[in-house]
């Protein structure tokens, strides 16, 4: 059998896997996509920089964790900003391999194995960031949990034939932008015991929020199938 070569190749478009991102018609995005592709970045490269920034957010609310003084606002501010770093990578991974002309045969397992690794680092980081109550590791590991089953029963209504929904109501860019809020506030809210709080109340409402869109996909899932729906 031949070796196939190279990351550019005549690759069927498959749109339904494809989660819906307004961004993507916005010109900066598209020049910016553009760029990147000009300059001979590959979307598989852009996918594993996610997991790179995830990690970077990780850390900074791990070191954060049982601070008192200036650093530990600062350090919730740059976890927020490597979270809306690693979205971004999000966006132009697809936008290069798709727009770009750079699909590759294994283009589906970069576009979605480093979502199922930079979520639990956020989320089970943000748990163990919280030190004056004992829920948060429990409630960064459930959200962790439930948010990649969310993902799951996606990826298996997909492999089952059904159209893969990217449904909320705690879809992936739900749960990023309510981290992302949250930590804002518990930043700003660093001196006072309501910032841990704040990051409790969030890591509860990503996990609630997360077992109903596992649900709702679920229950979707079923119906499209029995329908006849491909």
């Amino acid at each position: 059998m031949p070796e196939i070569r190279g990351e550019s190749m005549n690759i069927p478009p498959r749109e339904t896997s494809r989660r819906p991102i307004k961004a993507r018609e916005t010109r900066w995005a598209s020049s910016i996509s553009t760029y990147l592709a000009a300059k001979g970045v590959r979307p598989n490269w852009i996918s594993m920089t996610s997991v790179a920034f995830a990690s970077f957010a990780g850390a900074c609310l791990l070191a954060s964790r049982g601070r008192g003084d200036i650093l530990r606002p600062v350090l919730l501010v740059c976890a927020a900003a490597g979270i809306q770093l690693r979205l971004l990578c999000n966006l132009f991974d697809g936008m290069v391999a798709v727009e770009g002309g750079f699909r590759t045969l294994s283009g589906e397992i970069f576009n979605d194995l480093p979502d199922r690794i930079a979520d639990p680092i956020l989320l089970v980081s943000a748990g163990y960031s919280i030190t004056a109550y004992g829920l948060g590791p429990t409630l960064g590991w459930a959200s962790a949990l439930l948010a990649v089953m969310t993902a799951y029963v996606r990826v298996l209504a997909g492999a089952c034939g059904a159209p893969q929904r990217f449904s909320g109501p705690m879809a992936k860019q739900h749960r990023m932008a309510l981290l992302t809020a949250g930590l804002l506030v518990a930043a700003v809210l660093s001196a006072s015991p309501w910032s841990q709080i704040v990051l409790c109340a969030v890591l509860g409402l990503i996990a609630v929020g997360s077992f109903a869109t596992t649900a709702r996909r679920a229950i979707d899932a079923v119906a499209d199938l029995e329908r006849g729906v491909r």
